[in-house]
C-alpha cells in the first residue's frame, strides 16, 4: 500500500509540474490555455479525491471497491450506456445518493447530531426507481416511536448549495464517503436485494463514480436500511 501511494504522489507532481510549465509556456489569456490547464487541474482533483476516498475506505475495513473515470458527457447518456461504461452488473445497479432536509423540524433541530431526528439525511437510491418521501417521513416517525408528531416531518430534497455545503461535494459527485458533515444514510432496502451485490454511486467528483460491494459499504456506513421506492 505504501508503494502504490508513493508512486500516486510522483504522478501528481509529475501532473503538477506539468501545469506550471503550461502557465509560463502559454499566453495567459489564451483560450486553449485555460481548457488545457483546467483539464489538467480537473485530473489532480480526481486522483486526489480518489486517493482520499480510497483510504478512509481500506482504513475502515473496506477493499472491495473500484473507482471509474467517465467521460464530462457521461449524464447525457443513457443508463444503459452508463452501465456499459462502468461495467456495472445492470441499469438497476446505478445509484446515486441525495440529500435530503426536514423542512418542518422544530428550531432547535438544526443539524445531524440527532441520528434518529437529523435535520438532514443522504438517501441512496437507484437511478431506475421512483424515490418516495413519504416512506422516508413514515420509518422516521416509526424511529422515533411515535413520540415526534408526524407534522414535524417533511422531508425534501434540500437546495444544490446547502448538499455541496453539506458534503463537499457537487452536484452528479455526492457520495457517503468522506463528506464533511456526518449525515445518517438511509439505504433503498431494493439496493440490498440486488444481485450481485455490488452497485455504483458517485465517487466525490462529476466525472469519478464508485463501485462497491454492498456488504462492505453497509458495514462501514452503517445506514438505515428502509424500503423508500417504487418501479
Amino acid at each position: 500500500m505504501e508503494a502504490a501511494l508513493a508512486e500516486l504522489e510522483r504522478r501528481q507532481t509529475g501532473i503538477l509540474e506539468r501545469i506550471s510549465k503550461l502557465e509560463r509556456s502559454l499566453l495567459p489569456d489564451s483560450p486553449t490555455t485555460t481548457a488545457v490547464v483546467s483539464a489538467i487541474s480537473n485530473s489532480v482533483a480526481d486522483c486526489d479525491t480518489e486517493a482520499r476516498l480510497s483510504n478512509i475506505l481500506r482504513s475502515n475495513g473496506v477493499n472491495n471497491f473500484s473507482f471509474r473515470k467517465v467521460p464530462s458527457d457521461y449524464y447525457d447518456w443513457s443508463l444503459e450506456s452508463r452501465r456499459d461504461a462502468l461495467g456495472a452488473a445492470s441499469v438497476h445497479h446505478l445509484c446515486k445518493s441525495i440529500v435530503l432536509v426536514n423542512t418542518q423540524a422544530p428550531p432547535d433541530v438544526v443539524d445531524c447530531s440527532d441520528r434518529n431526528y437529523s435535520k438532514f439525511y443522504v438517501v441512496v437510491v437507484q437511478y431506475t426507481a421512483r424515490f418516495n418521501a413519504e416512506a422516508v417521513k413514515n420509518f422516521l416517525y416509526g424511529l422515533n416511536n411515535g413520540k415526534i408528531s408526524k407534522k414535524k416531518f417533511n422531508m425534501r430534497l434540500a437546495p444544490e448549495e446547502t448538499s455541496i455545503n453539506l458534503t463537499g461535494f457537487e452536484h452528479n459527485a455526492v457520495t457517503c464517503i468522506g463528506m464533511k458533515t456526518d449525515i445518517p444514510v438511509i439505504l433503498d432496502e431494493a439496493i440490498v436485494k440486488l444481485n450481485p451485490d455490488f452497485f455504483w454511486l458517485g465517487g466525490g467528483e462529476v466525472d469519478l463514480k464508485l463501485g462497491i460491494k454492498t456488504y462492505e459499504f453497509i458495514n462501514f456506513v452503517k445506514p438505515f436500511i428502509v424500503s423508500c421506492s417504487g418501479t
